[in-house]
């Protein structure tokens, strides 16, 4: 069971490391460029929630390619138990970012009706934004499963 598809060192784990980055920066992205993000907190808090991810996702995707490059095992117990914590704290947080996020879009486009022209939100950009933030979510969730089941195995 250590060929599992997203291990530390593996192509595949380098590619699923750059999806979680380059969603959550994507994420980052949009809702910086949204006009008047800054008044709600919650968008406020995925951005930070996503950063940490950018960070966090691209710092093992260096380590990747470290593994890759030398050729070299990077699922000592030690490691992997590192790998599982970090991976569920940041997936806690980009669920607990998008989900208050997504409440805000839903609340203020279908309840109360502030996406109409009128009000000039771009509800459609926070909308792509949290849908990126449920995205990277589902990716780093993937990672912690497989971080968790290769530390089982390891220990």
């Amino acid at each position: 069971m250590k060929q599992l598809v997203g291990r530390p060192g593996s192509g595949s784990g380098l590619v699923l490391r750059l999806g979680q980055a380059s969603c959550a920066a994507a994420s980052i992205g949009l809702m910086v460029s949204a006009s008047g993000f800054a008044t709600f907190t919650a968008f406020c808090y995925l951005i930070a929630s996503m950063g940490l991810q950018v960070l966090w996702s691209f710092g093992l995707a260096c380590l990747d390619i470290y593994g890759l490059r030398r050729k070299r095992d990077l699922q000592n117990p030690i490691l992997v138990s590192l790998f599982v914590v970090g991976d569920w704290v940041t997936a806690t947080l980009s669920l607990a970012a998008a989900s208050s996020s997504a409440g805000i879009v839903i609340l203020y486009a279908r309840d109360m009706d502030f996406c109409s022209p009128q009000f000039h939100l771009p509800c459609g950009k926070f909308q792509i934004s949290v849908a990126l933030a449920f995205l990277t979510w589902a990716l780093i969730a993937l990672s912690s499963h497989v971080m968790f089941w290769i530390l089982l195995t390891s220990a």
